[in-house]
């Protein structure tokens, strides 16, 4: 049990705290001595109400937790199966969409994107879907129609940024946009013909047995929901639920459908290699140098380890996924929690294993699978 995690519990219920969460897999006391209490400590210091984690090798669940509670007004713990919202690690597949339309013939990633959006304006000419997915087309990150409050058509928040002027020249520089990933699961909708959440349900989710992975949705029942959480003033509150479905932070997921998306990644059951490789190449930018982004991941290195990773939040919840793919491990950390780098405790949980020596490492992975 994890007693200062519990500790905060009670605070945050006053008297009717749930009880701390059980592991839903048995680690080994090594395991539970190092990445258990990194864990716990982080959720400890960052005020974090609830924690799901999946360790994968080689497309393979070596360790699957769950700490501290996924609702704190019902006493209901968190585990592995979970569902939380995952903010914008929902870009890789709005990406992944892209690139499976690509697949079909149905578009190219060059496409100008003038050629899919209708009446697109004169200062997107230049501009093409590659821009797009790695946030290169000068075009500001919001659509001035967005509101969190209010569900409407994908179109209308992209053609309320049509008159703002491009930010810098297209292709010079990386800045964040999530008006872009609006546009590329327009696209994707026009494109196939289909809901862009259908569209991928289909292609990757159902394929995959991602059975809990879903657009978000603040009126459908869905199975083991986590509550979203925001500390204030030294307690939990209930965090703003958004009502608008936003492309670029659209889905909900367990850390065990994830798992097998990752071990999607290591073959050709949804995306080909060529694609794969565009997808994890740094972009190019117009004088010559690259920046680590690709498409809807960041890419870098960490000590000689080259990595692919993407962080994602929304009001009550963080999300991270970091993959090592020369060392074929991946880390997936989803909470419930407001303000908070789960990207960030997914780094450090992935550094104890890379630098675990081999026994320790056979202990970290001696955990009895979900």
């Amino acid at each position: 049990m994890h007693v200062r995690l519990l500790a905060i519990v009670v605070a945050a219920v006053a008297c009717a705290a749930p009880p701390a969460a059980q592991p839903s897999v048995r680690s080994s006391p090594t395991a539970r001595d190092t990445v258990d209490r990194v864990v716990a400590a982080r959720m400890d210091s960052l005020h974090i109400a609830g924690l799901s984690l999946a360790v994968v090798r080689a497309g393979k669940v070596v360790k699957a937790e769950g700490y501290g509670a996924a609702d704190l007004e019902h006493g209901v713990a968190v585990t592995p199966r979970t569902v939380f919202k995952i903010g914008s690690v929902s870009k890789q597949f709005l990406a992944a969409g892209i690139l499976l339309l690509a697949q079909d013939g149905k578009l190219a990633v060059d496409d100008p994107v003038a050629r899919h959006i209708p009446g697109a304006p004169a200062a997107w000419q230049g501009i093409t879907l590659r821009h797009f997915l790695t946030h290169t087309s000068g075009v500001q990150r919001e659509g001035p129609a967005f509101d969190p409050m209010k569900r409407q058509p994908d179109s209308v928040v992209v053609r309320s940024a049509f008159d703002l002027p491009l930010v810098f020249a297209t292709g010079s520089k990386y800045q964040y946009c999530n008006v872009c990933y609006f546009a590329l699961a327009d696209i994707i909708a026009r494109t196939s013909g289909k809901p862009w959440d259908t569209f991928l349900g289909e292609r990757v989710f159902a394929p995959l047995g991602m059975t809990s992975t879903r657009a978000t949705t603040t009126t459908d029942v869905v199975p083991n929901r986590a509550r979203g959480y925001a500390w204030q003033n030294g307690r939990f509150v209930n965090a703003t639920e958004f009502v608008a479905l936003r492309p670029s932070g659209a889905f909900l997921s367990t850390v065990l459908d994830l798992a097998q998306w990752d071990a999607a990644l290591y073959g050709d059951r949804v995306l080909a290699k060529a694609s794969r490789d565009a997808m994890w190449t740094p972009v190019r930018l117009t004088d010559g140098t690259s920046f680590g982004y690709g498409f809807g991941w960041q890419i870098d290195s960490l000590g000689g380890h080259r990595r692919t990773h993407h962080g994602g939040s929304l009001p009550g919840f963080s999300a991270g996924i970091v993959r090592y793919p020369d060392d074929s491990l991946t880390v997936i950390v989803l909470t419930n929690a407001d303000a908070v780098r789960a990207d960030n405790i997914a780094f450090r949980v992935a550094e104890l294993y890379l630098t675990a020596s081999k026994a320790t490492r056979l202990s970290l992975e001696s955990a009895r699978k979900p």
